[in-house]
This record gives structure tokens, C-alpha cells and sequence, in this order.
């Protein structure tokens, strides 16, 4: 499995933030059973899940107090990074 992501660590608090399609984001359900999937890749930390529209606008899924730090910055500020594992 390969996908793009980040580990951040800001303000004490280290979270993953994941690139996903846009229609992962689209119904909380969804969101919520890709959240704890994508949870052992990063055991014991937060996952945010970010998609984009067709205009590059990030929308960003998880934690509140995470998604509203997130929001405020750019999306170019986060070291993305490509993470390959084994099936």
C-alpha cells in the first residue's frame, strides 16, 4: 500500500495527516471507518484525513482542535511524504 502523508508534531501534539479522494470525506461513516484503517500505519496518534476539490481547496476530516489548526495554515507548510507498506 502507498500513499502520501505527513507526521506532524505541533504545540505537543503529534498527529498524521492523510491525503485521501475527495468522496472519502464526503459522509462522516466513511471517514470515520478510513480513520481507523489507516490507524495502524500510525499506531497511538491522531489521523486527519484531507482531500481536495477541483480547485486545490483542502478539506481536512478528524480531531476538531486538529482540523481547526489545520485550516489556518497552508497546506504547503506540512512535509508530505510518500509511505510505502506491505500488504
Amino acid at each position: 500500500m502507498t500513499f502520501e502523508g505527513a507526521v506532524i508534531k505541533e504545540q505537543g501534539v503529534t498527529f498524521a495527516v492523510i491525503v485521501v479522494k475527495a468522496s472519502a470525506t464526503l459522509t462522516t461513516s466513511g471517514a470515520q471507518d478510513l480513520i481507523l484503517a489507516y490507524q495502524r500505519f500510525f499506531p497511538g496518534i491522531p489521523i486527519i484525513l484531507m482531500s481536495q476539490d477541483g480547485r486545490g481547496t483542502p478539506t481536512f476530516v478528524g480531531r476538531k482542535d486538529i482540523v481547526q489548526f489545520l485550516s489556518n495554515i497552508s497546506i504547503s507548510r506540512i512535509p508530505w511524504k510518500r509511505y510505502n507498506y506491505a500488504a
